[in-house]
């Protein structure tokens, strides 16, 4: 089977059935009574956790796409990204509705007294432009290079995400902090591709220079 059958038949199908699982285990949880504290504080740790990981994910696609040769795995950054994205949605919600309930004066309250909410609004709306543009349709109207720009906000998306769920925990920090040890790798392993990228580029002028003329 071929590198794009495998991704269409086989990767897309697994991911799109992964991507409802967590929403799934939510609402089996919920309704058979198996919370056992805080439900609201549940549902916003189920969104929270899905939506790092999949921005994780969708930021460990170049990297193993440069280091595996495969090109298609392209193909299934959208939808991880729009996963993340969803399900931001629905963290965001669970904040608004449950914890709030929809008072915008409690709501400017808890931001200006806890700035991890403020941090937590930021990652959101860097994401907001990032679905919307998401189509091959943008791509052609931003123009190849705009467009790419415009999508390096997954990395403010993702380190204000990580900093977001730092700053909330008070006593066991071990699931931020692994979130952030694998942030790091991932953009250390972008720099470490683009400087070898670079210095490929740089030393193809200074061979053919080497060259004698025939």
């Amino acid at each position: 089977m071929k590198r794009a059958a495998v991704i269409t038949r086989v990767v897309k199908p697994a991911l799109y059935l992964a991507a409802t699982l967590p929403f799934a285990w939510l609402l089996f949880a919920l309704l058979t009574g198996r919370v056992m504290g805080d439900q609201v504080k549940f549902m916003q740790h189920v969104t929270g956790d899905t939506v790092l990981s999949c921005l994780m994910l969708t930021l460990a696609v170049t990297p193993l796409r440069r280091l595996t040769g495969w090109s298609e795995l392209i193909k299934i950054r959208r939808l991880i990204g729009l996963t993340a994205f969803w399900y931001a949605c629905l963290h965001l919600t669970t904040y608004l509705v449950f914890d709030q309930s929809l008072s915008m004066s409690e709501i400017v309250k808890d931001i200006m007294k806890h700035p991890w909410v403020l941090v937590g609004f930021t990652a959101f709306l860097c994401l907001v432009p990032l679905a919307i543009t998401s189509t091959t349709g943008w791509v052609r109207r931003l123009g190849g290079k705009r467009w790419q720009r415009l999508h390096r906000l997954v990395y403010v998306a993702a380190t204000a995400g990580v900093l977001h769920y730092w700053w909330l925990v008070k006593k066991d920090v071990t699931l931020p902090l692994t979130y952030g040890a694998v942030l790091l790798l991932l953009l250390g392993s972008r720099v470490w591709f683009a400087t070898e990228r670079r210095v490929r580029r740089g030393s193809v002028p200074r061979e053919a220079e080497a060259k004698p003329a025939a």
